[in-house]
């Protein structure tokens, strides 16, 4: 920090309590100069020799017949007003970053200038601020957080103009070349260090800056980012950088603190301040959960519609990149539950709109940019699918979310960014089980989302054994699995009995699936029948030969649980309803295997136990 002594003579200034100043001298005084409640005993002689305000005001009193000047309003109080004091009667004055400020607006209003005496004080602080003050860093903004309590005055004199473009010069500075001390945290260190220039032989490091910048008040600090920015030589990360290191140090964490009355303005003006600064470039910058904890903060203090929807444009850029707990934003109205899944799926279509528009239909050419461009489309839009998915299971044990907020977040989600539904099923069947009274046409509908096709074999065998889950949905799974099952079992066959046939090839299980579903509306309760027989054969030969050939064995190695059996009792038992057509528990997926199929697709199959087992569904 920088230091200016001026004057030589010892410091004569007294105190006699709180409101009274008086010099030491043998000489009596002749003026009262009152400086907001405090009167200062002080000699015509040396004021009138230095200011042209004094000089004004004491001939003013001394026509009015009074020897006492009154003066209001005067910049920087007391203090200065005793340094400007003590430069005239020649006694030593020290002037520091923290009061040059002060004393330059005082003087400047005392009309301390060159042409009432040679050397005044106005030149000598000129002088200190350009030679010293300004080419210090610390020290450059400390006198910048110093003019704020000496506004307008500060900004007439050109004080804040200077600091900002020295401060501004100073961070485009190569980091090679820096020389001066600053406070810079260690990444994983929670601590600030103060790095000192003396016997310095590392290189700063490119963020050097961050740290002393966030002292600032938040409307200095937006001025000097500001001129930052427009030096361009910064970039955007680095700035986004310099703006989360700010929220850090100024956004409170708790929620009281945050909504406290005495600081929501505060805490506003700042949110906002912090997203006007924000990089022009919206898809680097700043990351996805930093926007998001804005966005956050943003609803909390109640800020302007045209800050959320600046954020929400950014973060529609990378929304792939959150996790599902940054999307837990807080709703604006306790009535809309706890969480603001609106908004979430307002993000979800911005996002799903702008990478369609982006690749516009597809690529057609094969180059190698089109296709890593297609690779990261594809990995972003699988990542929302996940984080989409995430989040509802997350949701959906708020008793006040909707079905209908539920379905529409879900179906915002394009097909191809859920390949496996095991992540969907999840959040359906949280959501069943905090909300157990929904109608059976609701239920219907948000198990609907669900493609039992894309279930795995875990995710499968838990939906068998699921009570909440509509019966339909249950047998379908069922009925997947055993396909799955006795396919594979099949084909284990096949390679296993040394066959040089070749074999067949399958484009999906789910076409597999699909062909072999009959078209007749009863054929489940004839397979079901049809198993059951099947069973009571199979116990009676295993009773009479040792278990060979096992109604296992011939299901390709899928047993059926006891859900599974008492699913196919109540088959049976509502057989009669289920051919009149009535409506039952059976309603299922809308995204259930068509229960019918074209004889022309069925391809002839190499495998006699798969092609001469008839399965049928209702």
């Amino acid at each position: 920090m920088k230091f200016m002594k001026l004057g030589s003579k010892p410091d004569a200034f007294q105190s006699d309590g709180a409101d009274v100043r008086y010099v030491i001298s043998d000489l009596a005084t002749d003026v009262i100069v009152h400086v907001s409640e405090v009167k200062f005993y002080l000699h015509k002689f040396p004021l009138l020799s230095k200011s042209s305000k004094l000089q004004r005001l004491v001939i003013k009193a001394t026509e009015e017949g009074t020897d006492e000047v009154h003066i209001d309003g005067f910049p920087g109080g007391v203090t200065a007003f005793e340094i400007c004091a003590k430069f005239c009667y020649g006694m030593v004055v020290t002037l520091s970053p923290h009061n040059v400020v002060a004393a330059r607006c005082a003087a400047e209003y005392l009309e301390m200038t060159e042409d009432v005496d040679k050397g005044n004080l106005i030149f000598k602080i000129d002088v200190f601020i350009n030679s010293s003050i300004l080419r210090s860093w610390k020290d450059s903004i400390i006198v910048l957080q110093s003019t704020k309590a000496l506004l307008p005055w500060s900004e007439e004199l050109k004080v804040i103009g200077r600091c900002i473009d020295a401060i501004a010069s100073k961070t485009s500075v190569d980091p090679a070349n820096v020389t001066w001390s600053y406070s810079h945290s260690r990444k994983g260190m929670s601590c600030t260090e103060i790095v000192e220039s003396t016997g310095r032989t590392s290189i700063a490091p490119k963020d050097w800056w961050v740290e002393d910048l966030c002292e600032l008040d938040v409307d200095l600090y937006k001025r000097v980012m500001v001129a930052v920015k427009s030096k361009g030589r910064m970039s955007p990360e680095l700035i986004g950088e310099a703006l989360k290191a700010y929220a850090v140090r100024w956004l409170p964490d708790s929620y009281d603190a945050l909504v406290a009355e005495d600081y929501m303005r505060r805490n506003q003006c700042l949110v906002e301040t912090i997203i006007w600064l924000l990089p022009s470039d919206k898809t680097s910058g700043c990351s996805c959960r930093f926007l998001l904890k804005l966005l956050k903060v943003a609803i909390l203090v109640g800020a302007g519609q045209h800050v959320k929807e600046e954020l929400m444009r950014r973060i529609s850029f990378q929304l792939h990149k959150a996790s599902v707990k940054d999307l837990l934003l807080p709703a604006a109205s306790p009535s809309d539950g706890a969480h603001d899944v609106k908004l979430v799926h307002n993000l979800v279509q911005r996002f799903v709109a702008r990478t369609a528009m982006s690749h516009n239909g597809g690529f057609v050419e094969k180059s190698d940019d089109k296709m890593i461009e297609l690779n990261f489309e594809q990995e972003s839009t699988l990542a929302l699918g996940e984080l989409v998915d995430g989040y509802l299971s997350e949701v959906a044990s708020d008793p006040d979310l909707s079905l209908s907020t539920f379905v529409e977040l879900a179906t915002a989600v394009p097909e191809a960014a859920r390949p496996v539904h095991d992540s969907l099923y999840s959040a359906v069947d949280a959501y069943l089980k905090e909300h157990p009274n929904i109608s059976k046409a609701d239920k219907k509908k948000i198990c609907g989302l669900i493609d039992v096709k894309k279930l795995s074999t875990d995710a499968s065998m838990h939906a068998t054994q699921n009570d909440r889950l509509p019966l339909r949905l249950v047998v379908q799974v069922l009925f997947f699995q055993q396909l799955r099952a006795g396919s594979s079992n099949a084909l284990a066959l096949t390679d296993g009995g040394g066959h040089t046939c070749a074999k067949p090839i399958m484009k999906d299980q789910s076409d597999i699936c699909e062909r072999r579903i009959p078209r007749h509306p009863n054929s489940l309760n004839k397979q079901a029948t049809s198993l059951s027989a099947r069973e009571v054969e199979h116990r009676k030969s295993e009773h009479r030969g040792g278990g060979r050939n096992s109604f296992k064995d011939q299901l390709g190695g899928f047993l059926l649980q006891s859900r599974s059996r008492r699913i196919f009792d109540k088959i049976w038992s509502s057989k009669g309803q289920g051919e009149n057509g009535k409506g039952s528990e059976t309603s299922g997926s809308s995204q259930s295997p068509p229960l019918s199929a074209k004889p022309a697709d069925v391809k002839p199959s190499p495998l006699p136990p798969l092609r001469n087992r008839r399965y049928s569904v209702s």
